[in-house]
């Protein structure tokens, strides 16, 4: 009967002439149904616009100008670090190396010479056979023949790579795309376009925009020990709203805000083994950046809002009366309210009954959810039911 009363108080009131706000019409305390309060902490979460972007992405580029003459991979497959691409014209590369070649042979043919000249002329100078101005000039001889065998030596190695060159491998490992550039096709070292791009999708970077006052806010929060710092954890809603099923961690945010949208980056890194992450794509990224300490979580059912808009509810005062509060709620989780003031832990919140219930009423706190009891009237209240009923009959002859 006491949560009865909760439904039907004003009605009783109403119909029975009660005294006052929270009374029913038979005189009685107002019957509500409360929750008790205690402190509890409260993740900061936020639900923010991502997009992907790949792990690593590679151009392929040629590194020597020629004619294409064979591609050795298939379009949107995987290729690994190392393996030959393209295939380039080596002729002119392979000659190059070739007249490299020749010309160490013949400056160490040269240096030869001049080494055995030295020598002969070293016991002729010390003899003054011969002057000492011809045996240095043969030590200088030598030692040119010598340097130019090193300078030939460093253009074939240079050739040698150039060769090397005519097969563009894969800089890295990871799904190729489309080839720009067909079999004949000339290419150069200087062209704009690359001949195809490489890019590894597993794991996968998302990048997370949040406004610069809010991490600036949050920051404040942090320094002023309100909040602390909660995990890195981060899980992904896709396009058709559907939830990503791996979870990621923050690895780190700008240092700059971005002029043009004032707002920071967050890269974030998520397993992708299935493929199902694509560059480019437009997510959205869920995680808590805090958490809460000493919040208050209140159901939303007991929070009210008044003329000026500022959060209002009733609690269980002393002598058992309605006591209204206005509380700072400015966030929901889930089905509760967040309130950060105005409570203090076992205040017991009353959130069933609030039908015309007003400050300072006397009420009949019971917890929330307690089943109804219908109990039988009494005999003299059978008696009184019985007197007035028929007092209304014989006023209406």
């Amino acid at each position: 009967m006491l949560l009865a009363a909760c439904g039907s108080g004003g009605e009783a009131q109403q119909k029975g002439g009660g005294s006052g706000g929270g009374r029913g019409g038979d005189g009685r305390p107002k019957a509500v149904g409360f929750v008790t309060l205690q402190t509890s902490a409260v993740p900061v979460t936020v639900e923010l616009a991502a997009r992907t972007v790949a792990f690593q992405s590679s151009e392929v580029r040629p590194q020597v100008a020629g004619v294409i003459q064979r591609r050795f991979f298939t379009e949107g497959s995987f290729v690994r670090q190392g393996q030959p691409l393209y295939q380039i014209d080596p002729s002119l590369y392979r000659a190059a190396a070739n007249e490299a070649r020749a010309g160490v042979a013949n400056a160490q043919a040269t240096f030869e010479a001049a080494r055995v000249r030295a020598d002969r002329f070293r016991p002729l100078a010390e003899a003054e056979a011969i002057s000492r101005q011809d045996y240095t000039d043969a030590v200088a001889t030598q030692r040119q023949a010598r340097a130019q065998i090193d300078l030939n030596r460093a253009q074939l190695d240079t050739a040698r790579t150039n060769l090397r060159f005519t097969t563009v491998p894969a800089p890295i490992s990871g799904r190729i795309g489309r080839s720009l550039f067909t079999v004949g096709a000339l290419v150069s070292t200087s062209q704009a376009d690359p001949l195809a791009t490489i890019q590894q999708l597993d794991p996968m970077f998302v990048d997370i925009q949040q406004s610069a006052a809010d991490l600036l806010a949050l920051r404040r929060n942090l320094a002023s020990g309100g909040v602390t710092p909660a995990s890195t954890t981060v899980r992904l809603k896709l396009e058709d709203g559907s939830d990503y099923g791996r979870t990621g961690t923050v690895e780190f945010a700008e240092v700059v805000v971005d002029q043009a949208t004032g707002t920071v980056t967050l890269r974030a890194r998520f397993p992708n083994p299935d493929g199902l992450l694509l560059p480019g794509m437009f997510v959205r990224a869920v995680f808590s950046q805090a958490v809460q300490q000493n919040a208050f979580l209140v159901p939303q059912a007991a929070v009210q809002r008044d003329p000026r808009g500022s959060a209002t509810l009733f609690v269980v005062g002393a002598g058992n009366k309605a006591e209204q509060r206005t509380v700072d709620a400015t966030r929901t989780v889930g089905a509760n309210w967040v309130v950060t003031k105005g409570l203090k832990p076992g205040d017991r919140i009353i959130t069933q009954g609030l039908a015309d219930l007003k400050p300072g009423a006397p009420i009949a706190p019971v917890p929330a959810g307690t089943p109804q009891r219908v109990v039988p009237p009494s005999p003299e209240e059978m008696k009184k039911m019985q007197a007035q009923g028929q007092g209304k009959a014989g006023g209406g002859r």
